[in-house]
C-alpha cells in the first residue's frame, strides 16, 4: 500500500528525512485517523510539504500505536522517540511551542519507522475524496492520485 504524509512546511522535516536525522513519523490525534490501523511494514510512504509536490519516498519498517494517552504517557513516548522523530531529545523548551501544542491533549499516537529514503522526481497529487484538510492519505496505489 502507498501512503502520502503531508508535512507542515514550517517545521522543516523533509530536509531532516533526507539527511537521515528523522527516521520516525509521528501522528498525534484526538480520534483515530489514518494511518491508524492502515499502515504496515513494507508499505511505501511518500512525503510532501503542505502546498508543495511530493518529493521523497521511504519504506515503513515498523509501526507502533498508542492509545489512552495521558500527559505522562505522551512525555514518555516523546522522550523515547523524539530524537528520531524531530531530531531533538526530551520534552523540553528546545521544542517549538507549535510542536508541543500539536502533541498535547491527544488520545492516540502512531509512530511509523522508515528507511530506504529516496528523493523522487517531484509530482502533484489529487486529494479529491480525501478531504481538503487530510494530512495523511492511504492511497492504495499512488498512481490513482498522482497528477
Amino acid at each position: 500500500m502507498h501512503h502520502v504524509a503531508i508535512m507542515r512546511k514550517s517545521w522543516g522535516l523533509i530536509q531532516k528525512i533526507l539527511s537521515g536525522e528523522k527516521t520516525v513519523e509521528s501522528r498525534w490525534y484526538k480520534s483515530r485517523y489514518p494511518p491508524w490501523n492502515k499502515i504496515s511494514s513494507g508499505d511505501t510512504i511518500y512525503f510532501k510539504d503542505s502546498g508543495e509536490p511530493v518529493s521523497v519516498k521511504a519504506k515503513a519498517i515498523k509501526v507502533l500505536q498508542f492509545d489512552k494517552l495521558t500527559s505522562e504517557k505522551t512525555k514518555e513516548i516523546f522522550d523515547k522517540y523524539g530524537k528520531s522523530d524531530l531530531g531533538v531529545g526530551k520534552l523540553t523548551n528546545e521544542i517549538p511551542r507549535e510542536i508541543k501544542d500539536y502533541m498535547t491533549n491527544k488520545n492516540y499516537c502512531i509512530l511509523v519507522f522508515f528507511d530506504s529514503v529516496e528523493k523522487v522526481e517531484p509530482f502533484e497529487i489529487d486529494k479529491s475524496g480525501f478531504g481538503s484538510m487530510a494530512a495523511w492519505i492511504c492511497a492504495g496505489d499512488i498512481r490513482k492520485i498522482r497528477v
